[in-house]
């Protein structure tokens, strides 16, 4: 087989899989922070991309998200055999991919029901009032209040409600357990569980390791820009060494 048909080959083998990363490089001005990363995911899977600080985790969230920066220089994003990485950001969020961004960004002066109804002006509504209720009952009670003055775990279930508002396939999350009190992020994960129930994808950044493994099908590890490991999460649960190396835990 030629050198031209294995590309050939490789790109359809990822444009056919639920989603695919192909090879990403991704850089802050000359900072190589993403380098050469692949990996896919399944339909309906929870994923845990995990790391160090610094090993590129975020960058590679934004990189699919099609954010401004990291700057994608090369790769290949596909998602439901639709090219991502040839996208600007609105038009992967009307394919139904959702970046819940570590600090929620929340829009000031909107109460949570407000916060909702921003989510499908320009796209596909999904969940409705009512289910995004059930999966949060706190901001059913809160609904006519301000997004910004909810509690930091209140804040972080308005945003992945933000997200699922949509026509959602793909929900990317970054550090959801970021300052939150084991109990809040217990109804996170329970609410994370419905949300792969019902048949959508995420892809889940976090510090505490042990926390999102325990919810994951499986887990990538990145070092230093590149992937190091990919397995199931009970692998990396099982292995302390590896455990060690690559999370310091």
């Amino acid at each position: 087989m030629s050198a031209v048909e294995t590309i050939h080959e490789t790109a359809d083998a990822a444009s056919e899989a639920y989603f695919s990363a192909r090879g990403l490089n991704a850089y802050y001005g000359d900072s190589f922070i993403v380098q050469d990363v692949s990996f896919d995911v399944n339909e309906g899977e929870i994923v845990a991309l995990l790391g160090r600080n610094g090993a590129g985790k975020t960058s590679t969230l934004m990189s699919i998200a099609r954010a401004d920066e990291p700057e994608l220089r090369t790769g290949e994003i596909w998602m439901q055999g639709h090219a991502v990485h040839e996208m600007k950001s609105h038009e992967a969020s009307n394919l139904g991919i959702a970046l819940v961004p570590e600090d929620r960004r929340i829009i000031q002066g909107l109460t949570v029901e407000e916060n909702l109804d921003l989510a499908t002006i320009s796209g596909a509504k999904g969940w409705d009032y009512e289910r995004i209720y059930d999966l949060f009952p706190r901001l059913k009670e809160r609904r006519k209040q301000e997004g910004t003055t909810l509690s930091g775990g209140e804040q972080q279930m308005l945003a992945i409600g933000r997200a699922l508002a949509k026509d959602l396939k793909l929900l990317l999350l970054d550090e959801p357990y970021e300052g939150l009190a084991p109990v809040v992020r217990h109804d996170i994960e329970k609410a994370l569980l419905q949300v792969r129930e019902a048949g959508i994808t995420t892809i889940i950044v976090e510090q505490n390791a042990v926390a999102a493994l325990k919810i994951s099908d499986r887990a990538i590890i990145l070092d230093t820009g590149e992937v190091a490991f990919q397995g199931t999460a009970k692998e990396v649960l099982d292995n302390e060494e590896l455990r060690h190396e690559y999370l310091a835990i």
